[in-house]
């Protein structure tokens, strides 16, 4: 399984941007995908999470100003984020875990979220 993200740019703060993840073989429901992001000299953190059953959970730093989903019949997901802040820009990467068996943890390639104040 391959994971493509994809969406980030460079916006203001106060601005908008959509991420996207999707992804290309074989996914299986019990799943959950989420958005992690690292910031320059940080670690990599929990943004935003959805289970295969809807389930969401956000960081607090974002909570109230993104809004994740996925489409499980296209294999999708997707990160809206507004009100950008400067402290939101890192690289953003997306993930599909899956706990039990088939187990997988698959990762996407980063995509770059600078906001500028």
């Amino acid at each position: 399984v391959q994971l493509q993200a994809s969406g980030g740019g460079l916006v203001q703060a106060g601005g908008s941007l959509r991420l996207s993840c999707a992804a290309s073989g074989a996914i299986f429901s019990g799943d959950v995908w989420g958005w992690y992001r690292q910031a320059p000299g940080k670690g990599r953190e929990l943004v935003a999470s959805v289970t295969s059953g809807g389930r969401l959970n956000y960081a607090d730093s974002v909570r109230g100003r993104f809004t994740i989903s996925r489409d499980n019949a296209k294999n999708t997901m997707y990160l809206e984020m507004n009100s950008l802040e400067p402290e939101d820009t890192a690289i953003y990467y997306c993930n599909a875990k899956r706990l039990w068996l088939p187990r997988y943890d698959f990762w996407g390639q980063g995509t770059q979220v600078t906001v500028s104040s």
